[in-house]
């Protein structure tokens, strides 16, 4: 079996920018907010860019080839990869669980409990994750009499730094970012504040804030995640970021040669910086900053053999 390697779908925002230039990307506009790398959600599917599948979304192969996926257990693709690049603050918004989305939003799979790796911070960067509030009515209060700055709680945030964000988190990523997004194949998203913005037009953009009153977690959810170090040798440093029900998540550090142990099910790769190759079912492929790739089930491999010097995210679907 091949990798499939996918080219992403490009999404243009009031608060996108131009900084996905740097992973290679023919962007669309200067206002260029996310890039779906992985993805099979009906509002955006990459496509295969090369070998046996070149010319496919994401999205027909999941429905049409299951057998290159393994057991399949659910119905429709669980994971979304992004990259995002937040030239502006996002609004400050919220998800849904599973059984939220589905009694919500009938035409939603999933809810979206997510995870941000920071590929880049400016100095001063910061985000809203959680909130203050210490109970329902406190929070309905807030949100109510517009008491921001007393509901919303601010982290200041650094290249490198990793955060979970289960459904139900309040957040916001800040100006000055561009992350690399994990996240369950979900596009429900329910604004809280959006810091009265206008489009183009004058209008404000839609606010839920029925809903999202209803599927925040009240108390907030400490989720700060435990990392801890799989291997270090010969220059290259394994991290597990994140073992969650959802999704396990994964940092290598690639300094040279490493066999990388692979998981059963599905094995989700993205290249943040460097270049190297892999060699999968005695072939060689090639990788660069900005590539993002799937393990199809079937390999003989039980690990993949890595070299080069790259930082590469691995994502691996979980157990839920």
């Amino acid at each position: 079996m091949e990798p499939l390697f996918l080219e992403p779908i490009f999404k243009e925002k009031i608060w996108g920018g131009e900084r996905l230039r740097q992973y290679g990307y023919d962007i669309p506009t200067n206002k260029t907010g996310e890039a779906w790398c992985i993805s099979a959600h009906p509002n955006g599917s990459s496509k295969i860019s090369s070998g046996t599948y070149e010319g496919w979304t994401l999205r027909e192969l999941w429905n049409t080839e299951p057998a290159l996926f393994g057991e399949k257990t659910v119905r429709e693709f669980p994971l979304l990869v992004k990259l995002l690049d937040a030239n502006d603050i996002l609004s400050v918004q919220v998800h849904p669980n599973d059984e939220q989305a589905q009694k919500l939003e009938p035409n939603e799979a999933y809810g979206k409990t997510e995870c941000w790796y920071i590929a880049h911070a400016e100095p001063g960067a910061e985000l809203i994750l959680g909130h203050h509030a210490s109970s329902r009515e406190e929070f309905k209060d807030k949100v109510k009499k517009e008491k921001w700055e007393t509901l919303f709680k601010r982290v200041p945030v650094k290249s490198g730094d990793f955060y979970f964000v289960p459904s139900g988190t309040i957040h916001a990523i800040g100006k000055g970012i561009v992350i690399l997004e994990i996240q369950q194949s979900s596009d429900t998203t329910y604004r809280v504040y959006d810091f009265d913005r206008t489009d183009n037009e004058g209008h404000k953009r839609e606010l839920h804030l029925k809903k999202a009153v209803e599927v925040t977690t009240v108390p907030a959810r400490d989720a700060t995640p435990n990392k801890k170090i799989l291997s270090e040798s010969s220059g290259t440093i394994l991290t597990e970021l994140l073992s969650d029900n959802y999704f396990s998540v994964y940092k290598c550090d690639l300094g040279g040669s490493f066999a990388l142990p692979l998981k059963t099910g599905l094995n989700l790769f993205s290249v943040l910086t460097g270049s190297g190759q892999f060699i999968l079912n005695d072939k060689k492929y090639l990788f660069e900053k900005g590539d993002h790739f799937i393990l199809p089930a079937g390999s003989k491999d039980k690990e993949l053999e890595l070299r080069g010097k790259a930082s590469l995210m691995i994502a691996n679907e979980g157990s839920h």
